[in-house]
């Protein structure tokens, strides 16, 4: 978590929404992804979209058994679809989205027994960190308009 952290900082200086995410296998970081939704202004470029990219051309495959999704806030729809898709088994995130969150917060498409998913999911990883870089970020962006 503390890498995905490292990439929500990288977000962060970008004036991006300051999420992060790494998708690890046998141990290593295979994936790491920022959000680049502003920058590449392309509303798919969540950090958990770019690290799942990453890892699948790190495989060499778009199947990710037996990886783990870090990711500092709660995947969305969009990003719980792809878990889903890419049959990662494991998210691991750090502070619950209360507007968008797709795995337990708003939805929980993740264990969705309709769409044949059952990703373990674990919540409340470094939250105070994970929760503090999004209060300073929005803050920041308040003062700012």
């Amino acid at each position: 978590m503390t890498a995905a952290l490292r990439e929500a900082e990288k977000a962060f200086t970008k004036d991006e929404i300051p999420v992060g995410a790494v998708v690890v296998f046998e141990g290593k970081i295979i994936g790491r992804g920022h959000n680049l939704v502003e920058t590449l202004q392309d509303p798919t470029a969540h950090a958990e979209m770019l690290a799942i990219t990453a890892a699948a051309n790190s495989l060499a495959s778009w199947r990710l058994n037996n990886t783990i999704l870090y990711t500092t806030l709660e995947p969305c729809p969009m990003c719980a679809g792809a878990i889903i898709l890419s049959r990662i088994p494991m998210v691991v995130f750090g502070t619950s989205d209360q507007r968008m969150g797709a795995c337990g917060s708003v939805e929980n498409l993740l264990q969705r027994e309709s769409l044949n998913s059952d990703v373990k999911v674990f919540s409340g990883i470094l939250q105070a960190q994970c929760s503090e870089i999004m209060r300073v970020f929005f803050e920041k962006l308040r003062n700012k308009e």
